[in-house]
């Protein structure tokens, strides 16, 4: 069985991240991200409730409940109304996409690196157990 470096491995690594970087859903993502920073409204609105945002954090420092109230209605008002516009919302689903894509291929190298472990033991991958687990129950004569 071959035997890989740390350093190998990395760089398989970062082939992968190049590959995906090129897949049709990254792009996709990019155009959107495009988009949401070209649209005005929703600049304007990011920065309406990044500006809110520090406000409340000076009005809970000072305690000051009822204006913090006021200003957490409104940055909610806000933000209702991003996730309401279509380009929000396809930004969203995109980078959900992105994220289940990503996790799928973590899931499965974990999965892989697992059952590599698993056969190269003399193991059972149906069981989930290597062959250093059956011989330390005994049950292996």
């Amino acid at each position: 069985m071959a035997q890989y470096t740390r350093k190998e491995v990395v760089d398989e690594a970062h082939k992968l991240a190049k590959m995906m970087a090129e897949i049709e859903e990254i792009d996709r993502f990019k155009q959107l991200e495009a988009k949401l920073n070209d649209n005005q409204k929703v600049q304007s609105h990011i920065k309406k409730i990044k500006a809110l945002q520090k406000q409340a954090v000076n009005f809970q420092a000072y305690g000051k409940t009822e204006a913090l109230q006021k200003i957490e209605k409104e940055i909610d008002r806000l933000q209702d109304e991003l996730d309401g516009s279509p380009v929000v919302a396809e930004f969203k689903e995109s980078q959900t996409v992105i994220n289940d894509i990503l996790q799928m291929i973590s899931n499965t190298i974990s999965r892989e690196v697992t059952n590599e472990v698993i056969r190269s033991t003399g193991g059972d991958v149906l069981q989930g157990e290597t062959g250093s687990h059956k011989q330390s129950n005994g049950c292996s004569r």
